[in-house]
């Protein structure tokens, strides 16, 4: 079991250039639950904010089932919709914006996903470094690390999610708490982050064309 590990210091630098290949380290973390679950991101800054998105669903562990969006300097970027404006939010279309455009080292943003139980990440910029060899590293993704596992789609909330998890550690044999298990299926594990999964699922992405970094 991997323990969760604090952001490490930003280093003082610019954002890159937005045409040249850079390597972006993130930290994300997931806001209201604890212990927290995160993970640590490596990433070609030319990513648009989209391809972005699918890279974020990964390596958390969710299955992009529900409407998502970013939050960057008090402006929303995501999948365009006339409905946003009466909740005030002025969406920006997220295939027009990449990370380096939009966020340098120590900016944080937030990604919101699925409207209804708003599961909130905090991603942090910890570093940014130029690739000397743009023919490695450039148009890449990766997960360095991170711990626990993501919560269960649907599952109402994080405070849900959270009484969930009391529920299995207080009261592992009630009747309420087996039929949780069996919902979130026997298998499933809190605590367990299956790194290599998502590194599979993000090479597979890129591999097949279904996102583009740098492009």
């Amino acid at each position: 079991m991997q323990t969760a590990m604090a952001p490490t210091q930003p280093k003082k630098k610019h954002r890159s250039s937005q045409s040249s290949p850079s390597h972006y380290t993130l930290y994300v973390e997931m806001l209201g639950i604890k212990p927290v679950i995160w993970r640590r991101i490596h990433i070609d800054g030319r990513a648009r904010l989209d391809a972005f998105h699918h890279v974020l669903q990964a390596a958390m562990g969710w299955d992009d089932s529900h409407l998502h969006k970013y939050q960057i300097r008090n402006k929303h970027y995501g999948i365009p919709d006339p409905e946003y404006k009466d909740v005030g939010w002025d969406m920006l279309d997220e295939k027009k914006y990449r990370l380096n455009q939009l966020l340098g080292v120590g900016d944080t943003c937030i990604y919101l996903y699925d409207f209804g139980d708003s599961w909130h990440h905090r991603i942090t910029v910890e570093a940014i470094e130029e690739v000397a060899d743009p023919n490695v590293g450039a148009g890449d993704a990766w997960i360095e690390a991170g711990a626990r596992a993501c919560p269960l789609e649907n599952v109402g909330s994080p405070e849900g999610y959270q009484e969930m998890l009391d529920s299995l550690e207080n009261a592992p044999y009630d009747n309420e708490t087996k039929e949780l298990r069996e919902w979130a299926g026997l298998d499933f594990d809190p605590e367990r982050f299956d790194r290599q999964a998502a590194n599979a699922a993000i090479s597979r992405m890129l591999w097949n064309g279904w996102i583009k970094i740098g492009r």
